[in-house]
C-alpha cells in the first residue's frame, strides 16, 4: 500500500511539474503542440519509470548505495579538482574550459568512483550503518557450502525449517565444479551434478533464503583441493562450512574455521532412548540371532526386537531394553511389550 501511494504521489508530482512549464511565458509564446507534448511526456516518464522498477524484482540494497555513494564521492572530487586547477589553469567565464571541464572531470571521477564501489562493495559494509544493521539482523556470519552438502540435499530442508538464519555463499568455483559433473559421461558424476543443481534451484526459489555466488579474490592455484579452497574461502568471508565429508571438517578445524557437518546434525536430532521407553516399530525381516526381528524408526534408527520373528511384516509395540551406538549409528534392543 505505501508502495502504491508513493507512485501515485510520483505521478502527481510529476504532473503538476508539467502544468508549471506549461504556463511558464517561454512554453506560451512557443508552437501550440509544445506544451501539450511537454504535458504529455511528463506524464508518460513516471509512468516508464514505474514500470522499470517493477520489472526489476529483486534489487540489491548492496548495489544501489554503492551507485549512491560512488556519485556522492565523485561529485565531491569533482569540486575539490576544480578548486585545486584554477591556480594552475586560471580561466575567464567566456573560456569554453570554464564550462566543460567540470563536466568532464565529474564525468570521469563519478565512473571511478562508482566502479571501484561496486567492485568492492562487500568490503565497505562499514560505511554504511543501514546495511550493517540488515546483514547483522539476517546473521553475520555466512555460511558457505561445499560440494558434498549441496549434494545430499538436506542442507535445503534444514534451511526451509527456518535452522540457518544467515546467508549461505556458494563458491564459484563449486558452482564450476557441479555443471561440470552435471554435464559428464560419467552416468554417476553427472546425476550428482544435476541433483546438486536441482537443489541450489530449490534453495533460490524460496524468497526467506538469502544465497550468493561469490568468487575468491585471488585466482586458487590448480594444485589446491577443493576441500583447501572452500575452507580458504570461508576463512575470507570471516563464515562457517556446512559439509558432510569429515576430511573438511578436519581441514577447518585445523585452519581454525568453524564447520557443520549435517550428518552429525542429523544424528544429534535422531530420537533418544532409555530403557523402559516405548516403540512402535514394523518389523521387515529376520535379526541375527534366533526370534529376533528387525525393523527401521522413521529417522532411520535400527530397532532389533527379541521374540518378533512371528511378527515379521507386522507392527509391534516394544519396551527398549539398551542401546548400543555404532560407527553406522544408533542400534536399539528391545523386547516385544506383554
Amino acid at each position: 500500500m505505501a508502495l502504491l501511494i508513493l507512485r501515485a504521489i510520483f505521478v502527481m508530482v510529476s504532473v503538476g511539474i508539467a502544468v508549471l512549464i506549461f504556463n511558464s511565458q517561454a512554453v506560451q509564446a512557443s508552437a501550440t503542440w509544445v506544451p501539450w507534448a511537454i504535458l504529455s511526456g511528463m506524464f508518460i516518464l513516471p509512468l516508464t519509470v514505474i514500470a522499470c522498477d517493477g520489472m526489476i524484482r529483486r534489487k540489491e540494497l548492496t548495489t544501489i548505495t554503492a551507485v549512491y555513494f560512488g556519485l556522492l564521492i565523485g561529485v565531491f572530487l569533482t569540486y575539490v579538482t576544480m578548486l585545486a586547477l584554477q591556480p594552475i589553469l586560471p580561466l575567464n567565464n567566456n573560456d569554453p574550459l570554464h564550462t566543460w571541464m567540470p563536466l568532464v572531470v565529474g564525468c570521469i571521477l563519478c565512473y571511478i568512483c562508482t566502479s571501484i564501489l561496486l567492485q568492492t562493495r562487500d568490503d565497505f559494509r562499514f560505511l554504511i550503518p543501514y546495511v550493517e544493521f540488515a546483514r547483522d539482523v539476517r546473521g553475520l556470519r555466512p555460511n558457505v557450502l561445499d560440494s558434498s552438502a549441496i549434494v545430499d540435499g538436506r542442507i535445503a530442508d534444514l534451511a526451509e525449517a527456518g535452522v540457518f538464519e544467515s546467508r549461505f555463499v556458494i563458491p564459484s568455483f563449486v558452482l564450476d565444479d557441479l555443471q561440470a559433473a552435471a554435464e559428464s559421461s560419467d552416468r554417476q558424476r553427472r546425476t550428482r551434478g544435476r541433483r546438486g543443481l536441482d537443489v541450489l534451484a530449490r534453495l533460490r526459489s524460496n524468497d526467506a533464503i538469502d544465497i550468493d555466488v561469490i568468487a575468491p579474490r585471488e585466482e586458487p592455484h590448480d594444485e589446491l583441493s577443493m576441500e583447501t579452497r572452500v575452507v580458504d574461502l570461508a576463512r575470507e568471508l570471516g563464515g562457517r562450512i556446512i559439509t558432510i565429508e569429515p576430511s573438511a571438517t578436519k581441514l577447518a578445524g585445523v585452519r581454525s574455521v568453524p564447520a557443520i557437518n549435517v550428518n552429525d546434525v542429523a544424528m544429534a536430532l535422531k530420537q533418544t532412548f532409555v530403557v523402559g521407553d516405548a516403540v512402535s516399530v514394523r518389523l521387515i525381516k529376520p535379526g541375527e540371532e534366533p526370534n529376533q526381528g528387525v525393523g527401521f524408526l522413521e529417522d532411520g534408527t535400527m530397532v532389533v526386537v527379541e521374540n518378533g520373528r512371528d511378527q515379521i511384516g507386522r507392527t509391534v509395540r516394544a519396551s527398549v531394553t539398551s542401546t548400543l551406538q555404532t560407527a553406522n549409528g544408533r542400534l536399539v534392543f528391545a523386547r516385544i511389550a506383554a
